[in-house]
């Protein structure tokens, strides 16, 4: 059998995506690890004042000035606990596509493992959350349900032109 014979018959590769994952208290969320810069440990921050709780604060990186967002306090009022694995961790945040993606930063609770899986596994819970666009499908598996977090849907047009300059701010 020729190449071409065995490739015409093939059934096409599932494509897979690396997800971080992490948790909320007891409830596990996944990051697309394309939209992950870097991971840190957590790290010291200073606070925005007037800002909303969950905004834990800004630090500087690599020249530049980072907002960072506590997603435990964004999603449901507590601030993430102060464990060894809980993470500073970057993200790609572009609201916009015709806007430059900037860096933003989230702390999340035990951001220590990854997940490789069909992003097709995560399929709509049928709840529209309008509190929290940023909750995407869910995915089940043997520990139950995960939850997909769509970094770009994480701040409001209000923080967003609190946290950033004006050009994300259109």
């Amino acid at each position: 059998m020729s190449d071409l014979t065995a490739k015409r018959g093939a059934v096409p590769a599932v494509k897979k995506a690396l997800f971080l994952v992490f948790h909320i208290g007891s409830e596990r969320f996944a990051l697309k690890a394309t939209e992950v810069a870097e991971v840190l440990p957590r790290l010291p921050l200073k606070p925005i004042a007037h800002a909303p709780s969950w905004v834990a604060g800004i630090f500087a990186h690599r020249g530049a000035l980072v907002p960072v967002i506590d997603l435990s306090a964004l999603t449901f009022g507590a601030a993430a606990q102060a464990r060894t694995s809980t993470r500073l961790v970057l993200v790609n945040y572009q609201p916009q596509p015709w806007l430059e993606a900037r860096r933003l930063g989230l702390i999340l609770e035990q951001a220590t493992d990854t997940l490789r899986c069909d992003p097709a596994e995560f399929q709509p819970y049928g709840l529209n959350n309008r509190q929290a666009p940023y909750l995407g499908p869910v995915r089940e598996d043997a520990l139950g349900l995960m939850q997909w977090i769509g970094v770009n849907e994480v701040l409001t047009d209000d923080v967003r032109a609190l946290l950033f300059s004006a050009e994300l701010s259109l």
